[in-house]
């Protein structure tokens, strides 16, 4: 029986400037809503252009619940809502009729259940009152939202959303977490960003990835019983020395040391108990590819 599902299988991509992009990149993405945590340049955004079919990679095999995603590229495509970082749009054309015409182009061809949908979509991501206007003049928020909704036509079975929350302020931010977790109900949500409370706040698994590579996959709490007894942490008053650590976290009293190892660095240190931020940083640090923050 086929894995419900994305399945990505030793995934690889070298561009021709040289940049391995991809290395050997496998993960299985259940319906629901999955994390993909990386720094920039890690190959995210390589990863999201591959899966919804706008290159092909080296090597290696995606299924989406089964179908050879390479092999037969225009399944997924029916079934696709991607959500890219940068969102163009032609000057003079409204928001409504935009959606009107991409919803037509996914299948959408009753002219009354695609009105319905574009007006319900609009609605969901707090467009509709704005929704004559051209979206070329819509600011950078406003065209994230636009760009949410475009995604979200056809009610897609794989929804990919690479930094979605760019540009949000933190209202429309928290509007998007709730549209993202109603679609991860039906289908499978990837969210690609290196927001770490985004993915910890809404996904059930997660995968870092650095240098094109998995560094560490599995739930968010199978990842912090990685380095349970492990963490140390101490404030450094304003002023003083900071030691050397695995991460940093600025406060109003001075800067949070976050130390890994099996004793405490020094008797001030304490225990931190691990959260995603810390796995995240500690995959980057084991991989040579971290630096404190």
């Amino acid at each position: 029986m086929a894995l419900p599902g994305l399945h990505i299988v030793d995934l690889h991509k070298t561009y021709r400037n040289g940049v391995k992009a991809l290395d050997g990149v496998s993960l299985h993405v259940p319906p629901g809503m999955y994390g993909l945590l990386g720094p920039n340049g890690a190959g995210k955004s390589s990863l999201m252009r591959t899966l919804a079919t706008l290159q092909r990679p080296d090597a290696g095999q995606i299924l989406l619940d089964g179908v050879d995603v390479l092999a037969d590229p225009q399944h997924l495509r029916c079934r696709l809502g991607y959500l890219p970082q940068t969102i163009g749009a032609y000057p003079g054309v409204s928001a409504r009729d935009l959606l009107d015409r991409f919803a037509w182009l996914k299948g959408r061809t009753d002219k009354a259940e695609r009105r319905a949908e574009v007006g319900h979509l609009l609605e969901k991501v707090n467009l509709a009152e704005v929704a004559h206007r051209a979206v070329s003049t819509y600011s950078g928020g406003m065209l994230r939202r636009f760009g949410i909704a475009m995604a979200l036509i056809g009610q897609p079975r794989l929804l990919i959303v690479d930094e979605p929350t760019a540009g949000l302020d933190p209202a429309e931010r928290n509007r998007f977490h709730h549209v993202l977790a109603d679609v991860a109900a039906d289908a499978v949500v990837l969210l690609s960003t290196h927001i770490v409370e985004d993915v910890e706040n809404l996904c059930a698994g997660v995968a870092i990835l650095a240098g094109g590579r998995i560094l560490a996959k599995g739930t968010p709490d199978e990842l912090a019983a990685r380095c349970a007894g492990r963490l140390w942490s101490r404030l450094v008053p304003r002023g003083e020395p900071v030691p050397p650590a695995l991460h940093l976290v600025a406060t109003r009293a001075g800067t949070r040391v976050v130390a890994l190892g099996d004793t405490p660095p020094d008797p001030a240190f304490t225990p931190h108990p691990p959260r995603l931020e810390d796995i995240y940083y500690m995959a980057l640090a084991q991989a040579g590819c971290g630096e404190a923050a």
